[in-house]
């Protein structure tokens, strides 16, 4: 499955038994539609937990605003909560994270962070190229 959509936060590397680490990260995916017989545009925001386990060293290129396009599957979380109210939630586990761009606060005056040297995966990550002949 494929899905394209926004972080609404950074990601956040943590570790878990074994010392594997996992990337987790969620995503707004914006949609929007006409109803039938009217000129008024509904717009629907869906929110996913990501997961990604291939490569902790592009937490530091998924911060909040970044557009990524992600291929994975898809799972849901059902539970009750502690008042025994059934509820959800929806998991996408990430097999390949492309990146289109830079986020909304990358444009503002924010310390860098510092770069971590850990490898990232050849095709693992994209850019747009910005020097295209046509």
């Amino acid at each position: 499955m494929e899905i394209t959509a926004r972080l609404t936060a950074d990601a956040v590397v943590k570790t878990v038994k074994d010392d594997r680490q996992v990337v987790n990260f969620n995503v707004a995916i914006n949609d929007s539609y006409k109803t039938k017989g009217s000129d008024e545009v509904k717009k629907v925001v869906t929110y996913v937990q990501c997961d990604y386990w291939v490569n902790p060293g592009i937490a530091q290129y998924l911060t909040k605003g970044v557009l990524v396009e992600l291929y994975g599957r898809i799972g849901v979380n059902a539970y009750n909560n502690l008042e025994g109210e059934a509820k959800a939630s929806l998991t996408f586990h990430v097999n390949t994270i492309k990146l289109h761009g830079k986020g909304k606060a990358a444009n503002e005056a924010a310390p860098m962070k510092e770069k971590s040297n850990a490898p990232v995966i050849a095709g693992e990550l994209t850019e747009p190229l910005d020097d295209l002949p046509f």
